[in-house]
């Protein structure tokens, strides 16, 4: 499923138009990244946990000349789901 086709599914969940939905969906996204920018975790209950964590920095290889190389920190997206989210998919 991809963006389109969820909008449409809840525009039909909703019994409103697609341009709503579409706003409705846009607004929870633009709210998780806002809150995950700040550093804080999104916790959706039955669904799942979204946060941001630091990635320190650490030596690696390049798989093509072996050559050890110094990959950078940063920070990554993390997903965790929910238990009742593995349960119903699983």
């Amino acid at each position: 499923m991809n963006k389109k086709e969820l909008i449409e599914k809840l525009s039909e969940k909703m019994s409103t138009s697609k341009a709503e939905a579409g706003r409705v969906f846009d607004m929870i996204i633009e709210m998780i990244i806002e809150d995950m920018k700040k550093g804080e975790k999104v916790t959706i209950a039955g669904f799942g946990i979204f946060q941001v964590k630091d990635r320190k920095a650490r030596m690696g290889i390049n798989p093509k000349t072996g050559e050890k190389i110094q990959i950078p920190a940063k920070k990554a997206v993390k997903f965790r789901a929910a238990k009742d989210l593995k349960t119903a998919v699983l």
